[in-house]
């Protein structure tokens, strides 16, 4: 092979590695959903369209007589909406307790990309959030929440604080971090957090990341600079990022908080 077909054939390899690291690896995205599809069990799948490409969401109606809204949930990075950690028990438990959830599959990215490749993935955010808030509106939902899990909730946050929170009563945000470097203002949650007006709840375990632990005063002094007095933060005792064995807890601290706080 000569020299000028190398370089070509390097050319068109760079270009598709850089196309693929700023979209979603909708590949990987049709894998879990045939699989969560297959074997769903509590729930209804619905594929929602962002503006020309189609996503799945569960969706899990409320179990109570007393309907109180619905909870938009979004996962954390790579993962899928009907994930076994923090996404799954929510998306299943929290209809229980009146509230309806609506699981979406975020933009992913193959299991070796790190926080910082997922940036230009955030201009596809919107889009499905959106989308899921509109699905929900269509269903009647007066009240709806979003709920997100590490990158779920960086997302969640970024989303709101420079898209609008139109028709969102309420941020919870589970294990997430705080400030960046200049580079990196897209995941700047302290910068987010500022901006969102909404009662915001901060929730970390207290054995979490040491990148989530650490940036616990960041966080809350964001928060309360946004100035909603409904606004608060809770750590968790003995509780892990993915607060393993403490589902139980972490359900009753949301829904606790969303009653009080939004339910009037």
């Amino acid at each position: 092979m000569n020299t000028l077909k190398i370089f070509y054939l390097t050319l068109v390899l760079m270009a598709t590695c850089i196309q693929s690291a700023q979209a979603s690896d909708l590949a990987k995205e049709k894998r879990w959903s045939d699989q969560i599809v297959d074997f769903l069990v509590d729930g209804e799948p619905h594929s929602l369209d962002n503006g020309g490409q189609k996503f799945l969401a569960l969706y899990t109606p409320e179990t109570t007589d007393k309907p109180l809204g619905a909870v938009i949930l979004l996962h954390g990075m790579g993962v899928h909406p009907d994930w076994p950690q923090v996404i799954s028990p929510l998306r299943t438990l929290l209809p229980e307790q009146g509230w309806a959830t609506l699981s979406l599959q975020m933009p992913i990215l193959p299991n070796e990309a790190n926080e910082v490749d997922y940036i230009p993935l955030f201009k596809e955010v919107p889009g499905r959030i959106n989308a899921g808030i509109e699905f929900l509106k269509a269903k009647g939902m007066k009240r709806i929440v979003i709920i997100g899990h590490s990158m779920g909730a960086t997302m969640a946050a970024y989303h709101l604080a420079n898209t609008g929170a139109a028709h969102v009563n309420a941020l919870i945000i589970i294990g997430t971090t705080g400030s960046r470097p200049e580079s990196e203002r897209v995941l700047d949650n302290d910068i987010s957090l500022r901006k969102i007006k909404l009662p915001v709840f901060d929730i970390y375990g207290s054995d979490d990341l040491k990148e989530v632990i650490s940036s616990v005063k960041g966080r809350a002094n964001a928060i309360a600079d946004a100035g909603n007095t409904h606004s608060m933060q809770i750590e968790i005792k003995d509780s892990n990022h993915f607060h393993s064995g403490h589902d139980a807890e972490l359900l009753q601290t949301i829904s606790t908080w969303l009653t009080k706080t939004t339910v009037k």
